[in-house]
């Protein structure tokens, strides 16, 4: 059995480092961002192998190393487990421990796929070869590139896998390769992050920040609607007719009514957001689309008042994907009057 090389099969990806790390930010342009942002973007969310299998296929092995970065840890920290999915169904999971070097199997239940396998994520493990065992495999065929910014909410803390997350989940329902640029404690709309988002390629770019704009390092109203409205138009060079989806601050019970340091409470914060995607959409962006966020969920969804359970993300997906749909038809018509 031959050794092939991981790179084709990986999904979620949007840059590799010089030691073979999938990791979400720029290599060349870490210092730019905040160190809450660089540190959790060492962490490879999202990033997955896809492929299909020969008949007869009976296991898949994966070898791989791990190294556990500095940094905050996941609120979602599970035995380190790869997990096999086809569809929206988890089919099976091998659990092995963090190690220097190491080799997994995962069994195959029979058929050709797609299959995706979903490897841990807070060890940070570095894929080095994956090989089938009893046939072949190969390369999942590629879907549209769809980039997810966010905090912690889209990086998926307290759904119980990362399969589970809201991108996870959308992506699947609308058949793209979400790339989940979420980054837990921050997300504040630094501009650094769009330059950075600019120069990725994209088929739909989704933003889902602000809550952390409330607290942390707190934001006015008028500040986060020009801060929405500079986010946006540096992601606009290098995006200019991408379709793009907002979606402002979800539920969070304890901000609504409470002024932060500056004086704004959640829902001011919120208002804001959506007031600048309004006026960008109406000064003539028709592929910008606003998804409000204050409805989305209710309290009962909220694992530990801010973070969706895998309901809640469920209920996120669902809207994301029904908003994605709509902006798709819309686009689809503006662009055939032009």
């Amino acid at each position: 059995m031959t050794w092939q090389d991981p790179v084709p099969f990986l999904r979620g990806t949007a840059w590799v480092d010089e030691d073979g790390r999938a990791v979400r930010a720029d290599p060349a342009g870490m210092a730019r961002l905040p160190w809450e942002t660089a540190q959790r973007a060492l962490l490879p969310i999202g990033v997955r192998l896809e492929f299909t299998a020969s008949p007869g296929t009976r296991a898949v092995e994966i070898r791989y190393r791990a190294d556990v970065p500095d940094g905050p840890a996941g609120l979602r920290e599970l035995a380190h487990c790869f997990a096999l999915w086809e569809g929206d169904t988890c089919l099976h999971e091998a659990f092995t421990e963090p190690a220097e070097e190491a080799l997994v199997r995962v069994s195959l239940p029979g058929g050709t796929g797609p299959f995706t396998i979903h490897p841990p994520e807070s060890q940070a493990p570095v894929i080095l070869g994956l090989r089938a065992v009893g046939g072949t495999v190969s390369p999942a065929p590629p879907r549209p590139r769809w980039l997810v910014h966010g905090d912690s909410i889209t990086e998926g803390w307290l759904s119980t896998r990362s399969a589970r997350s809201w991108p996870a989940v959308a992506g699947r329902a609308l058949g793209l390769d979400p790339v989940n640029l979420g980054y837990a404690g921050s997300a504040r709309g630094e501009l650094a992050v769009a330059q950075q988002l600019a120069a990725l390629p994209a088929d739909l770019l989704t933003l889902a920040f602000g809550t952390n704009c409330w607290s942390g390092v707190p934001h006015s109203a008028p500040l986060l609607y020009e801060t929405t409205r500079a986010f946006v138009a540096l992601v606009r060079r290098g995006h200019p007719d991408t379709p793009l989806l907002v979606l402002s601050p979800l539920l969070r019970p304890e901000a609504e009514a409470t002024a932060n340091a500056l004086g704004a409470t959640l829902d001011d914060l919120r208002t804001a957001m959506e007031e600048a995607v309004r006026d960008l959409a109406a000064a003539g962006d028709e592929r910008l689309a606003l998804l409000p966020g204050r409805d989305v969920l209710g309290a009962g969804h909220l694992a530990d008042g801010l973070h969706p359970d895998d309901a809640g993300h469920a209920r996120v997906a669902a809207a994301v994907t029904a908003a994605v749909r709509h902006e798709v038809a819309l686009g689809a018509r503006a662009l055939s009057r032009t």
